[in-house]
């Protein structure tokens, strides 16, 4: 099992290249948010809890994540590996989602970080809200504070896995398709290993 984190600021492009790494490798795509919504669609224990906290504007506690996240990989027993987007966020999450794996005996194998400089960020996010419908992409100083706020609760998470050889910083400017082929380069050296 190959198993993947996938991060990067708004509007780096994580939604495109995630979805072209799931077609070529076959992982199964785990989004904290999806998720989330699907518990809470299909009224399940975890989801009911989630709705709890959401309802009252509180934040989804870690435990109750990582039981879905749970949920999701035991009920994939037959997956290649996953590709996790948009968590873990915190160190506190990535130790927890790596004892997770540890009893399913398996790992994180790769943290690829696209790397893209805010004033692309922003250009790309206020480009997208001009279609997007999403009322965080058309303010450009909401979308300061989205980057900043990844920025300072998302670096310590790439430190954490770097420390262990997993993470990797992969440019995110440039043409998509040369994009794709550096972070299968760095996926592919990591399925060698």
């Amino acid at each position: 099992m190959f198993n993947l984190i996938l991060f990067g600021p708004p509007g780096s492009g994580k939604g495109t290249q995630s979805e072209k790494l799931i077609d070529k490798y076959g992982l199964m795509h785990l989004s904290t948010g999806n998720l989330l919504r699907e518990e809470i669609v299909n009224q399940t224990k975890l989801g009911l809890e989630a709705k709890r906290f959401m309802d009252n504007g509180q934040l989804v506690p870690d435990s109750v994540v990582i039981g879905m996240i749970r949920s999701a990989i035991e009920h994939n027993p037959a997956s290649k590996g996953f590709l996790f987007d948009g968590f873990p966020r915190t160190v506190a999450q990535a130790e927890a989602l790596d004892e997770l794996l540890a009893e399913k005996q398996a790992e994180i194998n790769a943290f690829l970080a696209l790397e893209v400089s805010r004033e692309e960020l922003i250009g790309r996010l206020l480009n997208r809200g001009k279609t997007s419908g999403r009322s965080d992409d058309v303010n450009e100083d909401i979308i300061s504070a989205r980057i900043q706020e990844y920025e300072n609760k998302t670096a310590p998470v790439a430190g954490y896995y770097e420390q262990f050889d997993k993470g990797v910083r992969v440019k995110g400017e440039g043409d998509i398709d040369q994009i794709f082929d550096s972070l299968c380069r760095e996926i592919d050296a990591k399925m060698l290993v």
